[in-house]
Parts: C-alpha cells; structure tokens; sequence
C-alpha cells in the first residue's frame, strides 16, 4: 500500500480532513486522470475517493476538481464532507453507482 506499510499513519485526507491510516480504507486518486495525463496524486480516504468518482466524470474532475482545495469547494462535496466526518477513519463506504451518465458541470 504505501512505502510505511499497512497501518502507518499517512496523515489527514485532503478531502475530509479525517486521519488517514494505510490499508483498505484508503485509495490513491490521480487529481488530473492519468488517461487525460495526469501524474500528481495523494492518498485519498476510499470513502472520499468513491464520492468524487460517484458524482463527476473525468474531465469535470479534470477541469473542476484538479487540486483538493477545488474538490473541497465544490457544494456536493461540501454537503458530503459534512457527513464524512462523522465516520470512523477506516470506514469504507458505498455509494450508489451513477444514474445513466455521470453528471458534469
């Protein structure tokens, strides 16, 4: 998982701001999607992770949401980040998969 090893504190998450510990409850997340070339990632709670990807498509994320300052702006994330901190740092989550097309902005 990351070079400290399972269980290692990897600080807060950039988009909730909750403590992140090394594991299955935490995802890399390519601010700008690789296939759109994109290099610069952070580690990301897997909740955090799966809401971004939940809501926007990949050139919004791209275009919209590239840095987690952008990410944490964004209504819809606000509303989310609201209700994520009041979950447990290892919390995995689910969220229901996109109706039809991802929605874009």
């Amino acid at each position: 998982m990351s070079a400290a090893g399972a269980g290692a504190d990897l600080g807060p998450c950039p988009i909730c701001g909750r403590p992140m510990i090394a594991g299955p409850s935490v995802d890399r997340h390519h601010w700008v999607p690789r296939r759109l070339g994109g290099t610069a990632w952070d580690w990301l709670h897997r909740l955090c992770h799966k809401k971004l990807h939940s809501l926007y498509d990949e050139r919004t994320l791209a275009r919209d949401l590239a840095d987690p300052e952008s990410a944490r702006a964004d209504p819809e994330i606000a509303k989310f980040i609201r209700w994520a901190r009041k979950q447990p740092p290892e919390a995995l989550g689910r969220h229901a998969a996109p109706k039809g097309r991802r929605r874009r902005r």
